[in-house]
């Protein structure tokens, strides 16, 4: 057998298996910062708002998350990974995500991946800090 006979059986191999990853999303009302690990944590790839465009006005955008997403998605494809688990995270104590996480999760299933499941990780403060002020109070 030749190598690209045997390059092309392993190819084939290769594509009988569906890889699964997991997407972090972190968007606040300021930028989007997308981490795509493995199953088991190892990081695949990392893109932010900041990496696709220079405004920083625009770094929350919804046309930004779908170019996060096109970049996402070429590294992503050469890995073989088909379905994905996403998770959503919005800034602490805030009522919902930023404007780029729905288009970014609409162009990753537009791109051809399979979306298993999405999971809202926002954190939640359960008391937080102690009020600023006095026996007066905080003068504002």
């Amino acid at each position: 057998m030749s190598e690209e006979q045997i390059i092309q059986e392993e190819n084939k191999t290769k594509k009988g298996k569906e890889f699964e990853a997991i997407v972090n999303i972190y968007s606040s009302f300021n930028n989007t910062l997308v981490h795509v690990t493995d199953m088991s944590g190892k990081t695949i790839t990392k893109v932010t708002g900041g990496m696709v465009t220079k405004h920083n006005r625009l770094k929350a955008n919804p046309t930004i998350g779908m170019f996060i997403s096109k970049k996402i998605a070429e590294t992503v494809k050469d890995t073989g990974i088909k379905s994905l688990y996403i998770r959503i995270r919005a800034e602490t104590g805030s009522t919902s995500p930023g404007p780029g996480a729905n288009s970014l999760v609409k162009s990753l299933s537009r791109e051809g991946f399979k979306i298993v499941n999405i999971l809202e990780t926002t954190r939640i403060p359960r008391g937080g800090p102690k009020v600023g002020g006095g026996r007066r109070g905080r003068r504002v």
